[in-house]
């Protein structure tokens, strides 16, 4: 519609002139606010799809490295190639690749819209969580991968050039660059953890997601290579040489750390060169340790003799307790210092195998990665009656496949997909290393690999079972962990913890050896049952209100171990009988998840964590 006015005097009599363009400022300024921000809308919706774009571009670089690391290490582990391959300059080509790509959707999703829209009230979430993922990718590619990518072709080139101390050496000198990634990463997901968990789109909540499920792999990742390019030169006799005990740990009878300590031998290391200087058995050792553990593991295990009885100086599942209980021994019985203690099991040298190829017994017999378990837990007790052959063989079998991993790691065609297997052990549980020298233990106290029970405080599931009849029935054994948070109180939250032990023994065909009970019950059993002390360690300030055994109340024993309240019961578990034993607790904290302690046994735990609410919601 066009207005018209009077000619002559439609400005002075009506005012015409003043109300149209007060008229049109208005409208003006009605276009001005619904066109900013649908020109806002418009320019996120590009920039976001152009930065998803490029996202996704960044990922197939990532996948397309991942890829391209495991061709290289699986090259290794068939020795047909050798370090410093062409793929390396590749794989750095992917690196900076993935890295441009994410910088690119970083710089699409700054500036003042796609500020503003973060900020928005109830709709911002999902442009805050696709900012934060942008950056966060952008740090990883950048400050993360860079000096990881860089190092490999470096580190492969010193082991072909000057062999493994080289390796090492070179290994040294990137410390504090894996620091550095170390850092950034947890960083990183500091900030991912602070994004927006539920938004009004789920696409981006599904990104978010993922995005921290990689972080959660990675931060851990990133610190071990950390720590083990600060510790590791040294323990290996980079700056002289070094003397340690390893354990092989009997996982058919349990004890804290994994299984009864059996055949041992002490490992040299020198500038990176591995050779054994004795291989023995539990007989051997007939004095006393003299390790000061403190009160509280006196009071906690004292009365079981683990600085007297061999057997039973691995109760504890701290692991740096029986790397100083072990070492005293050695001392008491050699006069010798070691620097300190290393321990593995049957399934860990059955992962190592798989790396550098089967070993060969004395008798021909192949020890693989597949019978490694079996031969060793099960079959030996059938195949020899007499206890001394039966220890020999045990001794043999060490002895067989460390000499397999020495030749690994002397070869540094072998080496990638040995260290790619070492790795495999300690995400597993299965490989405990304790120092001697502080500065070192205190790197390796704060990763998985050192066996430390963590005294953090927050919410906290620790089964550990010790076996307490003297058989060889752990093999059969199956665990499940259930936790269950309750409703919150002004004292805590109430924790319901329910474990399920199963014992699978068969009813007959067993060797005496395997079931013989040398505790002597006062009742009476069959070949087959099993007795297990049954420990259950709580969170920092949780208290136990109630416990019940299969139905029945029962009230376990009550210790204290690292900061942790551990309830302790003596479990008689019968062939082809499931028990299950509920705990209720307080824990102070509960309002996220437990950190789950997993016992490294033939079988591994079934643990189940269920969601909690949080408190005052």
């Amino acid at each position: 519609m066009t207005f018209r006015g009077r000619p002559g005097n439609s400005r002075d009599a009506h005012g015409g002139g003043p109300r149209f363009q007060g008229s049109r400022a208005r409208r003006i300024t009605l276009l001005g606010v619904v066109a900013l921000p649908a020109a806002a809308a418009a320019w996120i919706g590009g920039t976001g799809w152009l930065a998803h774009s490029e996202l996704l571009a960044a990922r197939e670089d990532l996948t397309a490295l991942r890829e391209s690391v495991g061709h290289s290490v699986e090259r290794g582990s068939r020795a047909t190639g050798t370090a410093g391959s062409p793929a390396e300059p590749d794989q750095e080509r992917l690196a900076r690749s993935a890295a441009a790509h994410a910088s690119r959707a970083h710089g699409l999703t700054t500036g003042p819209a796609w500020y503003a829209a973060s900020r928005l009230p109830f709709v911002g979430g999902p442009f805050e969580t696709v900012r934060g993922i942008a950056a966060a990718s952008d740090r990883l590619t950048g400050d993360v991968l860079p000096p990881l990518v860089r190092a490999v072709p470096r580190l492969a080139s010193s082991a072909q050039a000057g062999g493994v101390p080289r390796a090492l050496a070179g290994l040294e000198s990137e410390a504090p660059r894996f620091a550095r990634a170390a850092r950034a990463a947890a960083e990183v997901r500091a900030d991912a953890r602070h994004l927006p968990r539920s938004t009004w789109l789920p696409a981006v909540d599904h990104g978010r997601a993922q995005l921290t499920a990689q972080l959660d792999r990675l931060v851990p990742q990133t610190r071990d290579v950390a720590v083990a390019a600060r510790v590791v030169p040294s323990m290996l006799g980079t700056h002289g040489p070094r003397r340690y005990f390893l354990a092989f740990q009997n996982i058919a009878e349990a004890r804290g750390t994994g299984g009864l300590p059996g055949a041992f031998a002490v490992l040299r290391a020198d500038r990176g060169k591995l050779s054994f200087e004795h291989f023995g058995n539990n007989t051997e050792i007939d004095v006393e340790a003299k390790a000061d553990l403190g009160a509280e593991f006196t009071a906690q295990y004292g009365h079981n003799g683990p600085q007297s009885l061999w057997a039973n100086s691995n109760m504890s599942p701290h692991f740096p307790y029986a790397g100083r209980i072990w070492t005293s021994y050695w001392r008491a019985k050699t006069g010798s210092k070691l620097d300190g203690a290393i321990a593995i099991d049957p399934a860990s040298l059955g992962m190592l195998l798989r790396a550098t190829g089967p070993a060969r017994l004395p008798d021909g017999t192949a020890l693989t990665a597949d019978n490694a378990v079996d031969l060793t837990e099960r079959e030996s007790y059938a195949k020899y009656s007499d206890v001394a052959e039966r220890k020999s063989f045990f001794v043999e079998a060490a002895r067989a496949a460390a000499g397999e991993m020495m030749t690994a790691f002397a070869d540094p065609r072998l080496l990638p997909a040995l260290l790619s297997a070492v790795h495999d052990v300690q995400r597993a549980g299965r490989l405990q290393v304790w120092s001697a020298h502080p500065g070192e233990q205190r790197q390796l106290e704060a990763r998985p690999f050192g066996g430390a029970l963590p005294d953090a405080p927050g919410p906290f599931a620790g089964l550990v079972l010790n076996n307490g009849a003297g058989t060889k029935l752990d093999y059969y054994l199956d665990r499940s962990l259930v936790w269950e948070p309750g409703g919150c109180t002004d004292k805590g939250r109430a924790v319901t913890t329910t474990v399920t032990l199963t014992n699978r023994a068969p009813s007959s065909g067993l060797p005496r050896y395997v079931t013989q009970r040398v505790d002597a019950p006062s009742y009476r059993t069959h070949p087959g049952d099993n007795r297990l002390l049954v420990s259950y360690y709580a969170g920092t300030g949780a208290k136990l209100t109630r416990a019940s055994l299969d139905g029945r109340p029962v009230e376990p024993v009550a210790g204290f171990e690292r900061g942790h309240p551990v309830y302790t019961l003596d479990l008689e578990l019968p062939r082809q009988s499931t028990r299950t034993l509920v705990l209720q607790l307080l824990e102070p904290e509960a309002d996220r998840p437990p950190t789950i302690l997993r016992q490294a046994l033939v079988t591994p735990l079934k643990a189940t964590v269920k969601p909690a609410r949080p408190c005052g919601r």
